[in-house]
């Protein structure tokens, strides 16, 4: 198969593109390396095998359907190019929108337009579900936790797009749902939970898992927001990647519809149990200061994977202390890099 990977040499791309190349799959890399890191990314994938290269940032609508165009015999679109943080949507909105919202719908318009039949999987996020204030949630052992959500938050929960980021992600997720319906794409929104693993130069804006990691590993100040309490369903990249192929495996069934896709209730943790287990790996103590609560932040995220199982057959396999030590390995192999591209000194 084909697949054209926008954002491709992100963190989540560069870990989907390795297993696509290792699958034997033709891919085509998009991205317009403004991220830190994805230079980096990009030289690596060009160990793990051949694929073709186009620098185009997807705000650029001409440039996106004259990609498509020439690749009309694309089976996949994984898209994923994207603006990732919340604190930087609060800042800039309005470029949080042009990349999220209307790079989108930009990819959306290229995929009509091109004259094949591609698949489009849309890499959604649980902040389309807001801070979701009306459900009750109690703090119990050191940790927050739902009151009567024992499965996580299901695909069913209202949306209630929270912060520019939530807003400009939401309104994306929804024009690709409505893409399948109005003009029979084939696409599939998956509501990403956080995602964590290899390759990923997290910073304190985004990517916490990584970069509580990798601050701990390179001696850089932590700054939790909160009381530290607040709890989150993990995702191994590994496991994430399972999903997409998962779900194109099955796209006569999943076409059109909203899956959740995180650790769910058996891969979730607190950031201060974080903390403990990479003190644990690490055999030392890790400093902390506390700062105010972000805004749209949930005390409590779990989502429900239920349907992703049910319906084509996925569920995360890989725990968290197996997929932490990963990460540690990885961060630990690769300092020097890290200290370069985070602008970290020696």
């Amino acid at each position: 198969m084909k697949w054209i990977v926008t954002g491709g040499a992100g963190f989540i791309g560069c870990n989907a593109v390795q297993r696509l190349l290792a699958l034997g799959h033709t891919v085509v890399v998009v991205d317009n390396l403004a991220r830190r890191g994805t230079q980096a990314n990009l030289e690596w994938l060009r160990t793990q095998g051949l694929f073709e290269f186009k620098q185009l940032d997807i705000r650029d609508a001409a440039a996106l359907q004259s990609l498509l165009k020439e690749h009309a015999d694309a089976d996949v679109i994984l898209h994923l190019a994207g603006q990732v943080a919340v604190t930087t949507s609060v800042a800039n909105p309005r470029e949080d929108f042009e990349i999220n919202a209307l790079g989108t719908f930009n990819v959306l318009e290229a995929a009509r337009l091109c004259g094949g039949q591609p698949i489009v999987l849309y890499a959604s996020t649980n902040k389309v579900y807001g801070e979701m204030e009306h459900v009750g949630t109690t703090l119990s052992n050191g940790r927050y936790q739902y009151i009567n959500l024992p499965g996580g938050v299901a695909e069913s929960e209202p949306l209630d797009f929270h912060s520019p980021y939530g807003c400009s992600k939401g309104a994306a997720d929804q024009y690709v749902r409505d893409y399948a319906r109005i003009y029979g794409l084939r696409t599939v929104v998956l509501r990403q939970s956080c995602i964590y693993g290899c390759r990923q130069f997290g910073v304190e804006d985004q990517g916490w898992v990584a970069w509580f990691t990798i601050a701990a590993l390179l001696g850089r100040p932590i700054t939790i927001y909160g009381d530290g309490r607040q709890v989150r369903d993990v995702l191994f990249a590994e496991d994430l990647v399972e999903s997409y192929l998962q779900a194109v495996a099955n796209i006569g069934k999943v076409s059109g519809q909203v899956y959740n896709i995180g650790g769910g209730p058996t891969s979730q943790l607190s950031l201060l149990e974080l903390l403990t287990l990479l003190e644990n790996s690490l055999g030392h103590s890790i400093p902390v200061k506390y700062a105010d609560w972000r805004p749209g932040d949930q005390k409590v995220f779990i989502a429900d994977v239920s349907k992703a199982k049910r319906e084509f057959g996925w569920q995360p396999t890989t725990d968290i202390k197996c997929g932490l030590e990963k990460l540690v390995n990885w961060v630990k192999q690769n300092q020097a890099t890290l200290r370069q591209v985070l602008g970290i000194a020696s």
